[in-house]
């Protein structure tokens, strides 16, 4: 069987394709650790069910822990090429990047010292994860909890509402920092 490193018209074809170009196809298999798509161009892969190959943070800007949230077997999409990978002669694609970036819009409409509520999505051993708008995460940082429940994996609960306010915005990284010790109660 001929591997996807001696396939020269498939390296022909990876080796065409520019970052930032747009490439459709058709889901051909979605795995535990991403999404194989069937693309419209170039020749089918040697060894896998597309040239194409989503990454689960790739699918959408939301978390995603199961591929299935966000597109089927047999879904026709299109998709941003990010880069050619030479170890599986694939295009590692970009489903989120054809759509606006929610932290860009958010981060416009809420400035520091804006007081939100959230759901806390994970515990962790130095803070809590807090979703404080759709597709939107921030850290609370054990030193910023309140002080009646300074121990965020026995003192907070994953789904629970609580009051926060932001301390800090950086859009660079994408990342929010949260306050719950400076939210009213």
């Amino acid at each position: 069987m001929i591997g996807p490193t001696q396939n020269p018209e498939l390296w022909e074809f990876l080796g065409s394709l520019r970052e930032g170009d747009l490439l459709s196809g058709t889901v051909a298999a979605i795995e535990p650790f991403g999404v194989f798509v069937a693309l419209d161009e170039g020749p089918p892969h040697p060894c896998f069910p597309g040239v194409g190959f989503l990454t689960l943070p790739e699918l959408s800007w939301r978390r995603v822990d199961d591929a299935w949230e966000v597109v089927q077997v047999g879904e026709r999409v299109t998709c941003e090429f990010l880069q050619f990978d030479t170890w599986n002669g694939e295009a590692r694609l970009s489903l989120r990047a054809t759509g606006p970036d929610p932290f860009q819009a958010f981060a416009e409409r809420v400035g520091v010292g804006r007081e939100l509520t959230g759901r806390v999505v994970q515990r962790l051993p130095f803070g809590v994860v807090v979703e404080v708008a759709d597709g939107i995460e921030g850290l609370v940082h054990v030193s910023e909890l309140t002080p009646d429940r300074p121990d965020p994996e026995a003192d907070l609960t994953v789904g629970e509402e609580i009051a926060v306010v932001v301390v800090g915005v950086d859009r660079q990284r994408r990342t929010v920092r949260l306050s719950q010790r400076w939210a009213a109660p």
